[in-house]
């Protein structure tokens, strides 16, 4: 079984268990005045197996299966032996750092809440999107087939855009961020651990697609 699978068995029991256990929510959501206070860090983590209901499951694990068999697999390619683990290391810290930015603005706020493993899997889409720049994706919007990168840089900008508005329930911030460390996760550590350089195969793949187009 794929460590793809087993994220989303574990995300789904526990976000089913939450559906009807509000103690179990309010034990695990990301909640920015009681790690402040309490140093209750690992809601960093918790708050993304953690679901508001079945629709903001469904979109997120649905997104995360589309993309995490190909990067896990992707990964024990550039990794080696420490694949697995570099798949994991990047799905749990990603659900650390793309919540820091939103911490830090409301580490004081008691009326600010989280949840759900939107960051995590912006993540893993985005080093997708790096390793394959041409893939072909369909824009959720306008089903409009287009090249992974040009999706990927119209929406870094629409969600950067929509998290300094700030006036939605959906953290954009955590999704920005958690597809700006995905690609930086995968560039630094494959240039550490490997011979392989991701930002070249990005940037080579780019370039080709533009020659030939233009």
């Amino acid at each position: 079984m794929s460590i793809t699978i087993i994220i989303i068995a574990i995300t789904c029991i526990v976000s089913f268990i939450g559906f009807s256990n509000q103690n179990l929510i309010d034990d695990l959501i990301f909640y920015p005045p009681a790690i402040t206070n309490r140093k209750q860090w690992y809601r960093f983590i918790t708050c993304g197996f953690i679901h508001a209901d079945i629709t903001h499951l469904a979109f997120n694990m649905y997104s995360f299966y589309m993309f995490g068999d190909a990067i896990e697999n992707g990964f024990s390619s550039i990794y080696g032996n420490l694949g697995k683990l570099m798949y994991v290391l990047i799905y749990i810290t990603s659900l650390f750092v793309c919540l820091l930015p939103t911490y830090l603005k409301h580490k004081d706020d008691y009326h600010y809440k989280s949840l759900g493993a939107s960051g995590a899997v912006s993540a893993i889409v985005f080093a997708f999107i790096f390793l394959s720049p041409l893939s072909d994706i369909s824009l959720i919007i306008l089903p409009i087939p287009a090249p992974a990168f040009l999706f990927g840089f119209v929406y870094l900008g629409i969600t950067y855009y929509l998290s300094k508005r700030g006036n939605s329930y959906i953290n954009h911030s955590a999704h920005f961020w958690g597809a700006v460390y995905g690609i930086a996760f995968l560039i630094v550590t494959s240039f550490l651990l490997t011979d392989f350089n991701a930002l070249t195969n990005f940037t080579m793949q780019v370039q080709q697609y533009l020659k030939a187009k233009f």
